[in-house]
């Protein structure tokens, strides 16, 4: 067996911006990622999966919200719990049957994963990560009215704003015993999707907490708890850049910690967007990871084999 890798999947590899969302849209998108996926399996990678769940935790949210003179509201890390279930059938179901067409016997398996986090993280009360829809300026302020949600503008554009949630940062990963012992056996194994659902240490006792967790900093853990060589992090841009979506915008090949650090520090990077993608990078080398890739989902080979996306280094 080849290398561990630690593929990362945006929104993007299950719904699209432009898209509603249905079942059949979502399933589309992901037999398109699972062939991506695929071509890396078949080049002797051992792979262990992790997955966004923003639009789909934040329609989940909506739903509860409208029907919720119908049938009882669900608390945040239940949603999440149900996201998991949801997008880790999805792929799991794909790859199975890409893998039996190929007569690749490996077994895939979806873990339900919870994450560690402090109750005293700041983002509780400082909300930072975007769930759900994106919205023009107009369409948000009349949200935040009349249902109170908090609301950022979260990229460049017309439609630029969408909900925020606490996003605290993830500590451990609690089936990371498991987890291990599976990809060890040689499953494909997804977990920690959405970020992992969030749960708090009360007097030894787990308890889930109303927040999501950002996907790219848990899977980075999770590449930590299965020893990863490369933690692949699929977008939907190509490269990550300097000065993003500005005349004098510029593509980023290769970044070493210090020089990702000093970015990071200038403020180049978008909160809630490719900030946590290039934290998550440069936990991922300081933990003895050998390196980071970001590029995006249809880019994915070639960036494995040093044609395009952005590389991170030690040094």
């Amino acid at each position: 067996m080849g290398k561990t890798i630690v593929i990362a999947l945006g929104g993007n590899a299950i719904k699209r911006a432009e898209e509603e969302g249905t079942a059949e849209q979502q399933l589309r998108n992901v037999k398109i990622t699972c062939k991506h996926i695929l071509e890396i399996i078949k080049r002797g990678y051992r792979v262990v999966i992790t997955h966004g769940n923003g639009p789909q935790v934040g329609n989940l949210l909506i739903q509860q919200e409208e029907a919720s003179k119908l049938v009882p509201p669900q608390p945040l890390d239940i949603l999440g719990a149900m996201t998991q279930g949801q997008i880790g059938y999805m792929l799991q179901q794909t790859l199975i049957n890409y893998l039996r067409e190929e007569k690749l016997n490996i077994p895939v398996a979806t873990i339900v994963t919870q994450v560690l986090v402090d109750k005293d993280d700041p983002d509780f009360n400082n909300p930072s990560k975007p769930v759900g829809p994106f919205y023009t300026r107009k369409e948000a302020e009349k949200l935040i009215e009349e249902k109170g949600y908090i609301i950022k503008k979260v990229k460049p554009g017309e439609k630029a704003y969408r909900r925020v949630v606490p996003s605290p940062d993830p500590i451990e990963i609690i089936e990371k015993d498991v987890i291990k012992m599976l990809v060890d056996a040689g499953f494909i194994v997804i977990a920690s999707g959405g970020g992992g659902i969030p749960v708090i240490d009360q007097n030894g006792q787990l308890r889930g907490v109303e927040a999501v967790i950002d996907k790219d900093l848990a899977g980075e853990r999770l590449a930590e708890i299965v020893d990863a060589d490369i933690f692949l992090i699929l977008t939907d841009v190509e490269k990550v850049k300097l000065n993003f979506r500005k005349p004098n915008e510029k593509d980023l090949d290769k970044l070493t910690i210090a020089e990702a650090e000093k970015y990071l520090e200038e403020g180049h990077f978008l909160p809630g967007s490719m900030e946590p993608k290039v934290k998550a990078c440069i936990r991922f080398l300081k933990a003895g990871g050998e390196k980071a890739i970001i590029t995006s989902l249809d880019k994915a080979v070639e960036a494995l084999e040093g044609k395009t996306g952005t590389h991170f280094y030690k040094a």
